[in-house]
């Protein structure tokens, strides 16, 4: 993939790493699996950074075709346009299906509150795909690989940055067997409705999210108790931190809360490919990470599959699914007796 024009980024000026114009943290794929040790160790840091300080970044230069972007957003829309019928088989799925087509969050949890259509289907460890449109499967099964191998290798840079061997992290969550999830999303113009919530304010389930979008804006995340409309470099992907990675990080990397707007005249579409642990795996925070900081663990363990139903079971709540395994410490007063409520730390 060519680099994208110096314009879209700019480099901090004390070497830190490279963001976009509206600030957001940009990382090099290419410099992370490709560059001289002195390049690589400082992509590592700024990838660190981004996951601590964000919990949020764009990628560039990682190796997935635009044209492979461009032909699942196609064949997503080719069935969002199928008639009912012909979808309504998914469209009674339960949250844990491999294929559910729908509106809103969860038609059967918000009532298709939400301006949304859509698609999702279990990818790995196997994949589950519609009937319709016969292209679908092909396109989404290659898809499904390559972004997969791109968030494993980001995975990889990721435990490098806490301090760990590259393994350590696929190796705690058994991400040889990870689950993986394709979502594709389309918002329909909100006319009037200014302001109108394609998605509710919500931290993924999973580990990390890779996101692309048409060329309608609408992602927000939440930055510094401020919201900030994430505008993409063209062809990167946004990279999102899940609440399974605030886990095994024990906190030092933040799922970041974000929302889907929708526009008034134009429909949006995003594309989403989201990896987890294995369903069985157990997370919780990774012992070293645990030993090493002032409160200890941070979060009980959980089972990945009990806690993405759980979470996908109810109405989005920013991270409530999340607060559920916060490790809930009594503070003392100066007398040196509990406080009577129990916080979050």
């Amino acid at each position: 993939m060519a680099r994208p024009d110096r314009s879209d980024c700019v480099e901090n000026g004390d070497g830190a790493g490279a963001y976009s114009e509206d600030g957001i943290p940009v990382v090099d794929f290419d410099v992370l699996v490709n560059g001289n040790s002195d390049q690589r160790l400082a992509a590592i840091l700024h990838l660190g950074r981004a996951c601590a300080e964000w919990g949020f970044f764009m990628v560039i230069n990682h190796g997935v075709p635009e044209s492979l972007q461009g032909a699942t957003m196609d064949a997503c829309r080719e069935l969002f346009s199928l008639p009912t019928e012909e979808k309504s088989e998914y469209m009674e799925a339960g949250p844990m299906d491999p294929v559910r087509v729908g509106t809103g969050f969860n038609s059967a949890v918000d009532g298709a509150k939400y301006w949304r259509d859509y698609l999702k289907m279990f990818a790995h460890p196997e994949m589950h795909c519609p009937a319709k449109p016969a292209i679908l499967r092909e396109i989404a099964t290659e898809y499904a690989t390559r972004t997969r191998g791109l968030m494993l290798e980001l995975t990889t840079a990721i435990s490098e940055s806490l301090g760990l061997d590259g393994s350590r992290i696929a190796e705690a969550l058994n991400l040889d067997n990870c689950f993986q999830i394709l979502v594709g999303n389309y918002y329909p113009p909100a006319g009037p409705d200014v302001g109108a919530i394609g998605m509710p304010t919500h931290s993924d389930h999973g580990l990390l999210t890779l996101l692309f979008q048409n060329g309608v804006n609408g992602l927000q995340v939440k930055h510094d108790s401020e919201w900030l409309l994430a505008k993409p470099i063209p062809g990167s992907f946004f990279v999102i931190v899940g609440d399974q990675l605030e886990i095994v990080s024990n906190g030092r990397y933040k799922a970041v809360l974000h929302h889907a707007l929708v526009d008034g005249e134009q429909a949006r579409m995003s594309f989403v490919s989201l990896i987890g642990p294995c369903l069985d795996a157990v997370v919780k925070p990774i012992p070293e990470l645990a030993r090493d900081a002032p409160q200890g663990a941070e979060f009980r363990g959980v089972r990945y599959r009990d806690y993405m139903e759980h979470q996908q079971s109810n109405k989005l709540k920013e991270n409530a699914a999340l607060d559920i395994v916060r490790v809930h410490r009594q503070i003392l007063t100066r007398e040196g007796s509990p406080n009577s409520s129990l916080i979050n730390v």
